[in-house]
């Protein structure tokens, strides 16, 4: 799919061969009227106005709400009902219709944004409407639910603002019934879906993406279920503090399976997917390195290989259920295993498999990390040799970022690069006990360091020719 960036430089080096005599006006018309260069103007306008309608349709909610909450004692329940279900459906169908018209621009926009604030007036609702009916339960169930509800109208227009408001509502049920996983006794079918939150993130949001074509839900339901992953994972290495081997065999699935998923992930990944969706394998790739990153980042201290994993055990007793929720980890570490097996065969290489030289670094990063997260959980003998070794891993994800920003002409992966090394030479500068004038020493080296590393990186950059910057962005 291409981008707008892409579109904005392309008409710009059009505009400049056109000038030239290196295309004639015929040729410009059709890359205009292909790329639409016409609309490019009124992208950035267009994205200003949704965010002030977006902005003043949560604003129109919040004062809604309070306009209820206000006179909610002197009205009785028959006219709290009407006025609740009035709104609901007068915003939503007002949405719907402007939005279903598209005569003119301003009303689909219009629409979205007054679909938006039906999406708030909807949880609303139901928080108002379990009061008034004494349907009592945890706030966590109720930003579930919403979640759900609004992946429905999300779903069901193909609408991407509405599948992100349903990802995050669903992200801020899980975290807030987190505490819930770990309180023993009979659980509900809310607390169920906490337990198997990675699997059922994966199967309402991923295909989500796909219909709505959508970077963003993509990338806001990638996280969504790597952090519920690594959460549920270390309720169970609680859960099994007794079973050594068990627990090791948790860590290391904890640490292996979402970078090497991530990694892995294509479009291709998937038998049936729409032929002009974006590519979300790049979105899965910058996040696989951003999790190996904060992953090598929290191993490279000393501290974390003398204390810890079991310095947050608690005691904790088996049940059917630990065994059942181990079943989302195992099926997301086969889907890691399976994307990798399909990773390499997509070379085509005479050998049947292969894997490129960057693929083969991460890989290996990751197979060396999971054993010795095993070996320290299970022996807890680790110290100062890990700490080294993920000290060279944190290392090697930086200067890699920097190598393929050089690659690729791109400025995000230069600069969490530069950022990743200077995050490093100041942790173990405070980390180990050095002298004031060494760490002045180190602060003005590495000061200057940025600046010439980001002047020489521009210049990197306008010396190169339009059409290599043109090409990796799009």
């Amino acid at each position: 799919m291409v981008t707008e960036k892409f579109r904005y430089q392309l008409r710009q080096e059009a505009q400049l061969w056109r000038s030239q005599n290196l295309i004639d006006s015929e040729l410009y018309e059709h890359l205009a009227t292909r790329y639409q260069f016409a609309e490019l103007d009124t992208a950035a306008k267009n994205r200003f106005v949704m965010v002030l309608i977006g902005l003043g349709s949560v604003l129109l909610g919040l004062a809604a709400i309070t306009f209820v909450a206000a006179n909610w004692q002197v009205w009785n329940r028959e006219v709290k009902v009407l006025l609740l279900m009035s709104l609901f459906v007068l915003v939503n169908g007002a949405g719907f219709y402007l939005w279903r018209s598209r005569r003119d621009r301003w009303q689909t926009r219009l629409g979205q944004g007054l679909l938006l604030l039906g999406s708030l007036i909807l949880g609303a609702n139901m928080g108002l409407m379990s009061q008034m009916f004494h349907q009592s339960g945890s706030v966590y169930q109720l930003y579930l639910v919403w979640g759900l509800a609004v992946l429905v109208m999300a779903a069901s227009l193909q609408l991407t603002l509405l599948g992100m408001v349903a990802v995050i509502l669903t992200g801020i049920g899980y975290w807030l019934g987190v505490p819930d996983l770990f309180r023993p006794g009979q659980i509900s079918i809310y607390e169920l879906a906490l337990h198997h939150m990675p699997l059922l993130a994966s199967l309402l949001f991923i295909p989500l993406a796909y219909w709505c074509r959508s970077r963003w839900i993509f990338g806001l339901a990638a996280v969504l279920v790597t952090a519920s992953l690594e959460m549920n994972l270390i309720w169970q290495m609680n859960e099994f503090s007794d079973v050594t081997f068990m627990r090791g065999i948790i860590a290391a699935i904890a640490t292996a399976t979402p970078g090497a998923l991530l990694w892995a992930y294509r479009d291709s990944f998937w038998l049936f997917h729409p032929a002009e969706s974006p590519n979300f394998g790049s979105i899965s790739r910058g996040l696989a390195v951003f999790f190996l990153g904060l992953l090598f980042y929290v191993f490279s201290f000393h501290f974390f290989w003398n204390y810890s994993p079991q310095f947050f055990f608690l005691e904790g007793k088996i049940t059917s259920l630990d065994l059942l929720t181990l079943v989302d980890a195992f099926i997301l570490a086969g889907l890691a295993i399976f994307a990798w097996v399909r990773l390499g065969h997509e070379n085509h290489s005479r050998f049947g498999w292969q894997i490129d030289l960057s693929s083969t670094v991460i890989a290996a990063m990751i197979l060396v990390s999971s054993a010795l997260i095993y070996y320290q959980v299970t022996s807890g003998e680790l110290g100062a040799i890990a700490t080294f070794i993920f000290n060279v891993f944190f290392f090697l994800i930086a200067a890699g970022s920097i190598r393929e920003a050089l690659t690729e002409a791109q400025r995000k992966g230069f600069w969490f690069g530069i950022v990743l090394l200077v995050l490093q030479i100041f942790t173990r500068m405070f980390e180990y006990n050095t002298e004031l004038v060494f760490k002045a020493i180190v602060l003005f080296l590495c000061g200057i360091g940025i600046i010439v590393a980001g002047l020489w990186f521009e210049r990197y950059l306008r010396n190169l020719p339009p059409s290599a910057t043109v090409t990796n962005e799009s």
